[in-house]
């Protein structure tokens, strides 16, 4: 479902991405994990269309999609929920949801939605900038899904975040892929988290993928020590 095939980014002269590749396949969630810096908000924005490739190919269900701009990206099937959530403060949630809607046909905001994030259907006057920080991840992932992705981009869902809603959170994106039948593609450093959703978990370091495995042979002990400072 997403491929991606020797991926290059840079800033200026400066190599940010050397070489990445991998492929998330249908239904399938994978985690990209890293220390920050590491590379994983870049790879994010270059999937998304924030930051071009220097060379290599990404791929969404087939399509190529390297050289097109975001919003044709979100057209062939890829939603993004970034760092820091970046939902809209001064519009209420169901209005936040609805930009999601803009290029859709229906500006109906479709039920299982609300059914996903009970929360979000109880608040749907309040200002987004009311939420908690929770909150606010929730109804960043509500709108990226109202766009109908093939493949939904998470990155770092949980930063921020209190614990027992990591939990609920989780348990939204397992139901969400079983629902929806999507692929769902997170960067994360929590390690339990990630080990909650995802099928197979890679780790970025100096730009690189260094590790791959799935989530029965995962050594967390290995993975914490890429992870720690």
């Amino acid at each position: 479902m997403l491929n991606v095939n020797n991926l290059f980014v840079a800033y200026g002269q400066s190599e940010a991405l050397h070489g990445v590749s991998f492929e998330a396949r249908p239904k399938e969630t994978i985690a990209i994990m890293g220390r920050n810096g590491m590379g994983k908000t870049t790879l994010f924005k270059s999937l998304i269309g924030l930051l071009p490739a220097k060379a290599g190919s990404i791929q969404v269900g087939g399509q190529d999609v390297t050289r097109d701009e975001s919003f044709r990206r979100v057209a062939k099937g890829i939603a993004y929920v970034p760092q820091g959530r970046m939902i809209f403060p001064t519009l209420t949630v169901e209005e936040n949801i609805q930009t999601g809607l803009e290029n859709a046909k229906s500006k109906r905001i479709p039920d299982d939605i609300y059914a996903l994030f009970p929360v979000l259907f109880e608040m749907r006057r309040r200002k987004g900038g009311n939420l908690s920080g929770g909150q606010q991840q929730q109804l960043a992932i509500a709108r990226a899904l109202v766009t109908d992705p093939k493949v939904l981009l998470l990155d770092e869902p949980t930063e921020g975040i209190q614990p027992s809603i990591i939990k609920d959170i989780a348990k939204a994106l397992n139901e969400i892929r079983k629902l929806r039948e999507i692929t769902i593609v997170v960067s994360e450093q929590v390690l339990s988290f990630a080990l909650d959703v995802a099928d197979r978990l890679f780790v970025i370091e100096g730009g690189r993928l260094v590790h791959e495995t799935s989530r029965a042979d995962t050594d967390a002990a290995r993975i914490k020590q890429y992870l720690s400072v």
